[in-house]
């Protein structure tokens, strides 16, 4: 599920929420989406790009639901990078410093843009739609990329058209997804008209949402939560699970805090032990003797 700044609220949940009768484009993988992997999928290249590879091109980039995409235009290449909820959530969860959403947008922006050098092809000029501060976005990427024009911009699909390409690719690519992770909740009966579709049953997915949000507080599980498809680090998610009577409290012991807890390490039995133990315990040496290093 997608979490929305502020400047994100103001956004129409109309246009994004899938279609009822949702295209299944190409780069959907519907084995890694539903197993909560992140991907990269990548178009063939344009022949008349294919035919004379110092052909002059430029790329736009955009996303849709912190995943981004790019567009070779005029003849029209493109990829996608699929950023799963699972993975958003387990980079912004690290317990050794929060990987936030926005750098994980950036980083697979640049992986992306770095398969597309890598396949030969001559991008001179490079449009996105900014993720964060324009400038600072610009400027890391005109580092690493310093021999092509670069610009950063707000609101770049609608001022670029090669950046529109990219936002329909980015858009599609959402909503065929959201489908697809919709199909392990999908009723079986036939006869069921209720909850067709994603469109229906959690629409747009965005926490202002409120069929996000019915969907979430009906299909809780107590212990596990959801599957692939939510973002567990999202406030929207942590309030449903915290909710009073909503969720079961599981405790973890700290094996460094309580002296008394024992280590998987305290089930281990050293040669020293085995020798000094009398009389021997038949389980122990079920499967024969630990030897010195002497034996060999």
């Amino acid at each position: 599920m997608d979490e929305l700044d502020s400047q994100d609220l103001a956004q129409d949940l109309a246009q994004e929420t899938p279609s009822e009768d949702v295209f299944i484009a190409p780069s959907i993988h519907e084995h890694d989406i539903l197993a909560g992997t992140s991907y990269t999928h990548h178009s063939s290249i344009p022949n008349a790009i294919q035919s004379d590879l110092s052909t002059d091109c430029v790329l736009g980039v955009d996303e849709a639901g912190r995943g981004p995409v790019l567009d070779l235009f005029e003849s029209c290449g493109w990829a996608t990078r699929v950023m799963s909820a699972r993975d958003i959530s387990s980079d912004m969860l690290k317990p050794m410093g929060a990987y936030n959403l926005n750098t994980q947008a950036i980083d697979a922006t640049i992986e992306l843009i770095k398969e597309v050098f890598a396949k030969g092809i001559n991008v001179r000029e490079i449009y996105i739609d900014t993720v964060g501060k324009e400038e600072i976005y610009q400027k890391k990427l005109e580092r690493i990329f310093p021999t092509t024009n670069i610009t950063v911009a707000k609101k770049a699909d609608s001022l670029y058209p090669c950046v529109s390409a990219a936002s329909v690719c980015a858009k599609v690519t959402r909503d065929a997804a959201l489908e697809v992770g919709y199909q392990a909740y999908r009723p079986s009966d036939a006869q069921s008209d209720e909850l067709k579709t994603s469109a229906t049953a959690w629409g747009s997915g965005y926490p202002s949402d409120a069929r996000a949000v019915t969907w979430l507080k009906h299909n809780m599980d107590p212990l596990f939560g959801w599957g692939n498809e939510c973002r567990f680090s999202w406030r929207t998610a942590k309030d449903i699970l915290e909710a009073k009577n909503n969720g079961i409290e599981v405790t973890w012991p700290d094996p460094n805090g309580d002296p008394h807890i024992m280590r998987v390490t305290d089930f281990y039995v050293t040669a020293q032990a085995m020798e000094a133990e009398e009389p021997e315990d038949e389980l122990t040496t079920w499967y024969g003797k630990p030897v010195a290093k002497s034996v060999f």
